[in-house]
Parts: structure tokens; sequence; C-alpha cells
């Protein structure tokens, strides 16, 4: 017996209210944009600038008592992770302890340093710092603009790609659902005040790889349907290709999700707010897909019959005409 999420026949009408679904989204971009601009995001240490202290010690590497001796310091954001490496010997136990930029300073000082080490020796008496590092306002500054101008070139690498692949009305859709995506996720963690970092940087690429690619999944059988059904209305065929690809989407979107809440339960609190991104992008990707994408196209039009480019088209998979 196989497991069906979906039944394989499904007639669901998406567009009944597609005006109402695609102002709802407007309408939450909108809002992400000004939670944005009054509350702003809660940056991690690679934006904010800070310290970055590498410890050894001889007993394992417990991060909750390491915390608890070092937040009463009073020093705010502190991240902290252990390093495994199989060269390491069974008696060297590494850790990476972070340290946000407190005010007005651009790294802790010795004396901070110092209080930090004594923390931490209490706990373990074997524990010395083989390095401490530094990040300044400026390598931050230059962190973030790398960040934006990543996520911009991923968009436009992805409109020139469905440009190619389709046509641009299916680009435009396409890079639609991906903004609404982008601008969602990132005013959940301005709303929530999740500390955003590089790893929330490499989840919003993620987000736009797997949005991208449960779109193109969706536009590809639209591509499909518009030349075998050429009389039926564009929204009549949009509904029908929908359907033909619902149970993929919901499939791969619920798999992917169990893995996410595994690693959001297990993972611990070092890649927490990475897969809390994850799992936000999933849900909205997914739902941009048909009720964004989807949206744009049926509003822009599209071209219905691919044919005349390249002939006969019988005895091929588009070779079956609606009569």
């Amino acid at each position: 017996m196989r497991l069906k999420l979906v039944p394989q026949d499904t007639s669901v009408d998406f567009f009944r209210h597609w005006k109402t679904t695609f102002g709802a989204s407007v309408v939450a971009m909108v809002l992400s944009i000004v939670v944005f601009l009054t509350m702003g995001l809660n940056f991690g240490i690679d934006f904010r600038g800070g310290t970055s202290i590498r410890t050894e010690a001889q007993s394992p590497v417990d991060i909750g008592e390491y915390r608890a001796a070092i937040m009463p310091l009073g020093f705010g954001d502190v991240a902290i992770t252990e390093v495994f490496d199989p060269a390491f010997g069974s008696d060297r136990h590494v850790a990476m302890v972070r340290i946000q930029a407190q005010e007005g300073t651009e790294a802790i000082t010795t004396e901070q340093i110092s209080a930090v080490r004594d923390a931490l020796q209490a706990l373990d008496p074997t524990l010395t710092f083989a390095a401490v590092d530094s990040v300044g306002p400026k390598v931050s500054g230059e962190l973030i603009q790398s960040a934006i101008i990543s996520v911009v070139l991923a968009l436009a690498a992805v409109l020139f790609y469905i440009w190619l692949r389709f046509e641009w009305q299916f680009s435009l859709g396409a890079v639609a659902a991906l903004v609404h995506d982008i601008v969602l996720t990132i005013g959940i963690f301005s709303v929530l005040q999740i500390r955003f970092d590089l790893a929330i940087i490499a989840a919003l690429l993620t987000i736009v790889g797997y949005s991208l690619n449960d779109t193109v999944v969706v536009f590809d059988r639209v591509r499909e349907n518009l030349i075998k059904y050429k009389k039926r209305p564009l929204k009549e065929v949009l509904t029908l290709s929908i359907n033909e690809t619902l149970s993929r989407t919901v499939m791969t979107s619920v798999t992917t999700l169990l893995a996410l809440l595994a690693l959001f339960t297990l993972g611990g609190d070092v890649i927490r707010g990475f897969v809390f991104a994850m799992i936000w992008g999933v849900i909205v990707g997914t739902y941009s897909s048909v009720f964004v994408a989807s949206a744009v196209l049926l509003r822009l039009g599209v071209k219905r019959d691919w044919s005349k480019n390249s002939g006969d088209t019988s005895g091929t998979q588009f070779g079956v005409k609606e009569s």
C-alpha cells in the first residue's frame, strides 16, 4: 500500500479567490517592510562585530554550562559552538566562543577577556584560550554589503534563467514569488527578533533555490498544458496544472518539513535560526508557487501556442490537440 497525502485526481479551484489571496500576500509584504524599517533586525556577531575566542580543554565541552558561566558577565549576544575534527585526540576538546561588540567599542577589552577566561576556568581548570580574534564594524559592514549583493544576484540569475527557459511573463511570476518569500522571511525575523547572521543569508539563498524548483515544476506543466489545451481559458489551464502537480508539491514539502522539524528540535541552538528560516521558507515558498507566481502569470497572460515555431507536433508529447 502506497502512502498518498493527496488524492490522485484533484480539482481544487485555486483561483476562485485569487485576488483576495494575492492581495493578502501584498499586504503581508508591505507589513514586513514596515516592521523591518521600524524594528530592524537582531544582527548577530557576523554583522554587528565582536570577538571570537577559540578554547581548548581536556574535559568535554558542555555548551549549556559555558553559556551559563558567561551570561552573568553581561556581554549580550554570546554564540558557543563545539569544534569537531578527526585529528583531535581524546583529550582535546575545542570550542568557539563569539561575543558581540560592546557599546562604543569594536571588541571586548583585555579585562573582559580575562573575565571570560576566569569564568570558564572555574568550570574546567585545564581550559586555555588558543586564539582570540576580533571582527570590527568595517568588516561587518562589508559582510552586510556582500550578503545583499548575493541575494540580488541570485534573483537576477533566476530572472534570466526563467526568461530563457520560458517567457518573460513566467520570469516575472517566478521572481515575484521569490521576492515574496524573502521579504516575508526577513519580516518574521524582524518581528520575532531572532538572531540574523551569515547562516540566515545561506538559508535565504536556499529558500530561493527551493521556491524556484517548486515554481519551475508548476510552470513546466503549465506550458505543456497550454500547448495541449489550446482552447481552454488560461485560468482553467493554470488550475489543471497546479492540481496535476499538487501531489508532488505536497509530498516534497511534507518530507522536507519532517527533516527540518527534527533538526529544529534536536539540532541545538547553533543551527536553530537557520532551520527556522528554512521551515518558514518551505511554507511560504509552497504558498507563493501557487498563489503568487501563478496569479501573476494569470494577470499578465501568456503565449498560448509554441508549436507554430517548431512545425508539426504530431508524434511528440505535445501532439495531442483538443478538439
